[in-house]
């Protein structure tokens, strides 16, 4: 079969399915939701064993060190897969929601009912985790998910979408309100940002490259962002412990994810105290430091940060710090370099805090918080889909809501305008 042929099938049948699950009740889909954890449990040792396939072949093909963090899977990510969608279950059910219900002067009611947007389509490069993450929200949000998963997971991939359609199965749903899509062939994607008739929404997670090959190409709505340039800035009136601590955690706990912080900024009357120390703690975890003149003033084995530093997203053990003259410059700095994904502020001072929360133009904005909090398990989300930076229906950590959309509903009783 040829590949158009073969993604207007999944099309059709995602359409198809998405219409059993509009109308599918809470319980059907929490039961193919603990189908589904408990089918990931049961079979732990054949996921790793084949992510161990993938994770061979993909460093015979020499991808970089990011992209296996991402693709890795241990014992405690398989069963955080699990725990992930047994979340999602306890989660409420967003679906037929009424809120703003209103009378009118006429005596019709007028609300909202929050529903399902229909089919959405999911691509992404390594963490087979979304797999799992993916199918269990767009399920109990209503939705039916098309998922394109990397060449470098497919081993992975296909035994999560085994354990899905088990739990799809189990709850007497069909198979195909999860696809997952069977092929290598970069062809698929082309066909699925195309396909208007089918998919509603596209939600890209991957590298910069592949989010704007997906916006300049796709004729559907894209839910997405291009990269994640955070920053922690560590204010005149930080505590010195908090400031360590958070600079530390937001760099070095992860390197390969979007909401790790790529740029330090440091306010000159704290420079001289803090900066030696959080040097001190990159210095002992093999971080590249790459700083502006008084940066390197005070850290003399940092390389001097160009101008592309200050753009630059790593996803590596390399910082770029810039000590700044207080919050306007810090805010500055963000809203011109920064991709308006997560920005952290540690301070003492409420006013700036509301001030940093107010005026720095990003999806997460944090106060004496580490950028790594940015992500939707943590935001008690259960999981999420990705995070987007879009400022239309969704930002931030996508999920169940940010996957619904709101109609409007009238209810009347014989009601005729005048």
């Amino acid at each position: 079969m040829d590949i158009r042929t073969y993604m207007q099938q999944l099309g059709q049948a995602a359409r198809l399915a998405s219409r059993t699950l509009a109308s599918a009740d809470a319980n059907r889909k929490n039961a193919a939701l603990l189908a589904m954890a408990d089918a990931i449990d049961r079979r732990a040792n054949d996921l790793l064993a084949a992510n161990a396939e993938d994770l061979a072949d993909a460093r015979q093909r020499e991808l970089s060190a990011a992209l296996l963090d991402r693709l890795a899977l241990s014992r405690n990510s398989v069963t955080a897969m699990s725990e992930g969608l047994r979340q999602i279950a306890g989660l409420p059910d967003p679906v037929g929601e009424i809120t703003d219900l209103k009378f009118r002067p006429s005596g019709i009611q007028v609300g909202k009912m929050r529903v399902p947007l229909g089919v959405i389509g999911i691509i992404y490069e390594a963490r087979p985790n979304v797999t799992a993450d993916a199918a269990g929200l767009c399920l109990k949000s209503g939705n039916a998910a098309i998922l394109r998963g990397g060449s470098e997971a497919i081993r992975s991939n296909r035994l999560i979408a085994s354990c899905v359609g088990e739990g799809l199965r189990a709850a007497g749903l069909p198979d195909t309100c999860v696809q997952v899509i069977d092929t290598t062939d970069r062809a698929a994607v082309g066909e699925l940002i195309t396909m208007r008739e089918y998919v509603d929404v596209i939600v890209p997670r991957g590298g910069k490259g592949l989010i704007e090959r997906l916006i300049a190409e796709s004729r559907i709505p894209v839910i997405k962002h291009l990269h994640g340039v955070c920053h922690v800035y560590i204010d005149d009136t930080a505590d010195f412990d908090k400031a360590v601590r958070i600079a530390d955690n937001a760099k070095t706990s992860r390197y390969g994810t979007c909401n790790t912080a790529e740029t330090l900024l440091v306010a000159a009357s704290r420079a001289a105290s803090v900066l030696p120390a959080i040097a001190e703690i990159y210095r002992s975890k093999g971080v590249e430091m790459r700083g502006c003149p008084v940066t390197r003033s005070l850290v003399p084995d940092s390389i001097v940060a160009t101008e592309d530093d200050w753009h630059a997203e790593y996803l590596a053990p390399i910082i770029a710090i810039r000590v700044v003259d207080g919050i306007d410059a810090a805010i500055d700095h963000i809203n011109h370099y920064g991709s308006q994904h997560t920005d952290s502020i540690v301070t003492e001072n409420y006013t700036l805090a509301r001030r940093f929360l107010r005026e720095v133009d990003s999806s997460s904005v944090m106060v004496n918080a580490s950028t790594r909090f940015a992500d939707g398990f943590e935001y008690g989300l259960g999981a999420e889909i990705g995070i987007s930076t879009d400022k239309i229906h969704a930002r931030g950590p996508v999920g169940l809501e940010g996957l619904t959309s709101q109609k409007w509903i009238v209810l009347g009783d014989g009601h005729v305008r005048g």
